[in-house]
């Protein structure tokens, strides 16, 4: 080899090791790919080498960061894929909180004009019409095409139309595939909750999750602040669902007493009626405080007979859930109530109403089960006397104002009636002794 020869080998060697810093370096901190390729293009055509080396180089990058998404887990997002059974407000309001946080959804409704409204203009052409709902929401007519890749199911279907439902529904839900329950009610004629109606026709080879608290349609969808408890005996549901509802202006809360739940969503539709007949009456607001306070009381006694906890009643479930419909204008079963007593018929105010008042057919149900499944070693009518009255209002048995009347000349009577055990003192006085100091 000339000696001229060796020595441009050795420059030609040295200009490679300098290219080859320049494109680790530039691979470490240049964010493009493709700004990283042409500054090494240019490099090696200003010292006269080949372009295979940052090519490779390039395809090596790129090869790593596709691994690297391919490593990735699936984010939450793409992981879920949610059905909405039933397309009135509440299930609207429910995609409309999970479409916010980009979860695809799939409303099932009955009508192709309903699946077009939300699908064109992303808007209901029934209920909520003002709302607008997420681009990730969309709605079928298709039973099989809502829950064909189905990782989780929301029913919102109201309760007597519920097991009808269900029985079309069961060929199509996918196996496993848990179920969150927002209905409220008891079913008329068999006076089952929707723990056993979902059971009896879904199977129990699935979990079931049941939400309830204050919770008005109307203003979830808006994005107001809202707080609710989801009961199941799984942890495991409980947990993903309040990790899948839970943001800035939907806050869930746990529970593992569905009964308890189940009663106060049942109960409070009812309270709320007899609560709007006292609005209605114009008898003020001490009246109403009171009646509502009882009725809380004779929902807590109902719902230990059946095995809930007291405190679930005590809970978003039982008095929140209460007072929102007791005392909110958008309540359903309150503007019954107040439209019952102001003096206009029943069978008008449930034929101008578009929505379901779940209370009217609670209450009946709700007498039925007191009558039939309670034991019968006390008067039931002296034990639930707004609960009774109710529904002998809605059976045109007695007035507003009568059944009123007959609450305030009740029997007199202990506030609290039903102790179930003595007190318990949580922070008893601990008396300090004093310290004796011994004379020696």
């Amino acid at each position: 080899m000339k000696r001229s020869d060796g020595i441009l080998l050795g420059l030609l060697l040295q200009c490679s090791s300098v290219a080859a810093f320049l494109s680790t370096t530039l691979m470490k901190t240049s964010p493009s790919p493709l700004l990283r390729s042409s500054f090494l293009s240019s490099r090696s055509q200003s010292l006269g080498l080949p372009q295979i080396a940052p090519a490779r180089s390039l395809r090596a990058s790129m090869d790593k960061l596709q691994m690297k998404d391919e490593q990735a887990p699936q984010t939450p997002q793409n992981s879920e894929r949610v059905t909405v059974l039933g397309g009135g407000s509440f299930g609207l309001a429910m995609a409309s909180i999970l479409g916010k946080k980009k979860y695809p959804v799939k409303i099932l409704v009955r009508t192709q004009d309903a699946m077009d409204s939300i699908n064109i203009h992303h808007r209901s052409s029934t209920y909520l019409k003002d709302v607008t709902l997420p681009d990730s929401v969309t709605a079928t007519c298709d039973k099989e095409e809502a829950l064909k890749d189905a990782t989780l199911i929301i029913h919102a279907v109201p309760v007597q139309y519920s097991r009808k439902f269900l029985k079309e529904m069961a060929p199509y839900v996918p196996k496993d595939c848990p179920v969150i329950c927002t209905s409220k009610g008891i079913e008329t004629g068999t006076l089952c909750l929707m723990q056993d109606i979902l059971r009896e026709e879904l199977g129990d080879s699935r979990d079931y999750a049941f939400l309830s608290g204050p919770s008005f349609a109307r203003e979830i969808a808006v994005g107001l602040a809202t707080a609710v408890v989801v009961a199941s005996q799984s942890d495991t549901l409980t947990n993903r669902a309040a990790e899948i509802f839970g943001c800035e202006n939907f806050r869930v809360f746990t529970s593992k007493d569905v009964i308890g739940v189940e009663i106060g969503g049942a109960v409070k539709n009812v309270i709320a009626i007899a609560a709007g007949m006292c609005e209605g009456l114009g008898l003020g607001t001490n009246a109403v405080a009171g009646l509502v306070t009882r009725g809380c009381l004779e929902m807590q006694t109902l719902a230990r007979a059946v095995g809930a906890s007291p405190s679930t009643l005590m809970g978003l479930s039982g008095v929140g859930d209460t007072f929102g419909t007791c005392f909110g204008p958008l309540s359903r079963n309150r503007n019954l109530g107040i439209r019952l007593g102001q003096g206009e018929k029943l069978e008008d105010i449930l034929s101008s109403s578009t929505e379901v008042a779940e209370g009217y057919a609670t209450a009946l149900s709700l007498v039925e089960f007191l009558l039939t499944k309670m034991p019968r070693s006390f008067r039931m009518d002296l034990k639930f006397p707004i609960l009774f009255g109710v529904a002998e209002v809605l059976k045109g048995e007695r007035s507003p104002r009568e059944g009123m009347k007959d609450l305030m000349l009740m029997p007199i009577r202990t506030e609290i009636f039903d102790y179930s055990s003595t007190p318990r003192i949580l922070f008893p006085k601990t008396v300090k002794k004093r310290s004796v100091r011994k004379v020696h």
